[in-house]
């Protein structure tokens, strides 16, 4: 019984982890047909923040909740600029966002090599996370539980904003029609950017939290950045709901294979799973409904 809650714990924090990676994705992917290959480098930008922090604040526990807002705006901006610049003249032209973006993460792991230098690098943990937590009997790491804790509290007050504020109505407008949107008086320019700065944030937020169970190098965003779009597209473009609980069923099935045999011929069997369904439900978990004028 102790193995099993340890392997479900396990795997509901790895789904928590690809969550926090992929929430932000989600958005920008379903509004905008985007395919930002930089979100794992914006990823990458809020483990650094938190580094830098804690260099200036020091390793106390209030350093890392610091951290957390002031990595959601340093990613935010970046994204910002990257769709003011580049990308709102490469909407629904996904090969196009695919290499120009491809191409601004390759310049963003060079920037972080420049500044921080090619070794990684690491973020102590507060006393406060780094023993483990008894639940039902069992110990599990504190850190992953705050990581668990923080990803519904950052999925809560995304689906909060998204449903109840005049962003989220905007958005929601766009995306299923976006002609309709600006024909109501909606800027789909301004609800894009500012769509992009969120999901952009997100991808700060997620840095901050991988901090706690892993280095902080250059390349840390082409670790999660694959993951991340199997979420997604598992889960239904622009469907947080779908995103969690593709996020849960990968992360389960990731520890699970795992188990017997290794993490990389795990992550083959995962990545094949993916493949077969959607072949059965192209649409993910949970499909995008939208309107189009005849």
């Amino acid at each position: 019984m102790e193995i099993l809650i340890s392997q479900l714990f396990a795997g509901l924090s790895l789904g928590s982890v690809l969550l926090l990676a992929a929430v932000g994705l989600s958005l920008t992917f379903g509004q905008m047909g985007v395919i930002n290959m930089a979100h794992g480098e914006f990823i990458m930008a809020g483990a650094y923040t938190a580094f830098t922090v804690q260099q200036i604040l020091g390793s106390a526990g209030w350093s890392l909740l610091a951290s957390i807002p002031v990595a959601f705006l340093v990613g935010g901006a970046l994204g910002l600029i990257l769709e003011i610049a580049l990308l709102r003249h490469m909407y629904h032209r996904p090969l196009d966002t695919l290499l120009v973006t491809f191409g601004v993460s390759l310049i963003l792991q060079q920037l972080a090599r420049d500044i921080f230098g090619a070794p990684s690098v690491d973020v102590r943990l507060p006393e406060l996370l780094s023993g483990p937590v008894t639940i039902m009997g069992t110990p599990v790491p504190a850190a992953r539980v705050f990581i668990l804790v923080l990803t519904v509290l950052v999925v809560a007050g995304l689906s909060l904003v998204m449903n109840k504020s005049s962003l989220g109505r905007r958005t929601r407008a766009v995306v299923q029609s976006r002609d309709l949107a600006e024909a109501s008086g909606i800027s789909s320019r301004r609800t894009d950017a500012l769509t992009f700065f969120v999901g952009s944030g997100l991808a700060g937020v997620a840095g901050v939290a991988i901090t706690l169970i892993g280095s902080t190098s250059p390349t840390l965003g082409t670790t999660y950045i694959v993951d991340a779009f199997l979420v997604v597209v598992a889960g239904g473009i622009g469907q947080i709901r779908g995103a969690v609980i593709a996020a849960a069923g990968l992360g389960l099935l990731q520890v699970f294979f795992e188990f017997g045999t290794t993490a990389s011929i795990a992550k083959v069997i995962v990545l094949v799973i993916v493949v077969a369904f959607l072949q059965i439900r192209p649409q993910g978990i949970v499909a995008t409904r939208t309107r189009g004028l005849a």
